[in-house]
């Protein structure tokens, strides 16, 4: 599984990224978190406004800080 955190960096982007390694650790998966900060990337991707979440290329949430239990649902 491959999870990708959409941001520059901000605040919101760093607990989005410690929220998602805390879902993994919770549910025992073995998941790649990768976090993407490249403009271009983000873009390229369609997401307009961050913080994201991405899982297996699928974007799940943007503009929003899920919480690890919120993130681990959808594992």
């Amino acid at each position: 599984m491959k999870i990708q955190i959409l941001g520059t960096g901000c605040p919101k982007c760093r607990q989005l990224e410690a929220n998602a390694r805390e879902a993994v650790a919770q549910k025992g998966v073995d998941a790649e978190i990768e976090k993407v900060t490249d403009i271009d990337r983000i873009m390229d991707m369609g997401v307009m406004i961050t913080p994201a979440l991405v899982i297996d290329g699928e974007v799940r949430s943007v503009g929003k800080v899920l919480t690890a239990d919120q993130i681990a649902a959808q594992l």
